[in-house]
C-alpha cells in the first residue's frame, strides 16, 4: 500500500489541505476537477443569485450525474470488452477447428496421392502386359 501523502489545494478560492493514499498530482487533479464545475455553475447567469447552499447542492448533482455517466459507460466498455473476448475466443476456437480439418484434408491428400500413383503404376504395368499378351498372341497365329 502507498504512504499516505498531504497535498494543499486550492478550491473555490480557500486553501484545504488534502490527504490519501494517492499521489500530490492526482489530488491536485482533484480539487482542478472541482473548480471547474465551480466555473461552469457560476457561468450560468441564472445560478449567480442563488443561496450558496442550493449552489452547493447544484454542484454537487452535476458531479454525481459526471460519475454515474462515467460508470454507465464503463459498465458498456465492460460488457463490450466481454463480447469481444467471446468473440475472441469462438474465433480462436473455429481457426483450431480449421487448422485441424486443413491438417487432415492435406494428410488424406497426400494419401490420395500416393494410392493414385500406385493406380498409374498398376495400370501401366496392366497394359504392358496386356500388350505383351496381345503381341504373344499375335505372334502365334502368325
Amino acid at each position: 500500500m502507498s504512504a499516505k501523502t498531504s497535498a494543499d489545494v486550492v478550491i473555490d478560492g480557500k486553501v484545504y489541505t488534502l490527504s490519501g493514499y494517492e499521489g500530490e498530482e492526482y489530488l491536485q487533479k482533484v480539487a482542478a476537477y472541482i473548480n471547474n464545475k465551480i466555473a461552469e455553475f457560476e457561468a450560468i447567469e441564472n445560478c449567480k443569485h442563488l443561496p450558496l447552499n442550493m449552489k452547493g447542492t447544484l454542484i454537487q448533482l452535476n458531479i454525481a450525474d459526471d460519475y454515474f455517466k462515467a460508470k454507465d459507460r464503463v459498465d458498456k466498455l465492460e460488457r463490450d470488452l466481454e463480447l469481444k473476448e467471446k468473440e475472441i475466443y469462438d474465433l480462436k476456437h473455429d481457426l483450431i477447428s480449421n487448422q485441424i480439418k486443413t491438417e487432415t484434408a492435406e494428410t488424406r491428400a497426400k494419401e490420395l496421392e500416393a494410392e493414385n500413383k500406385e493406380l498409374l503404376l498398376n495400370k501401366t504395368r496392366l497394359e504392358a502386359t496386356l500388350e505383351d499378351k496381345l503381341l504373344d498372341g499375335m505372334k502365334k497365329k502368325k
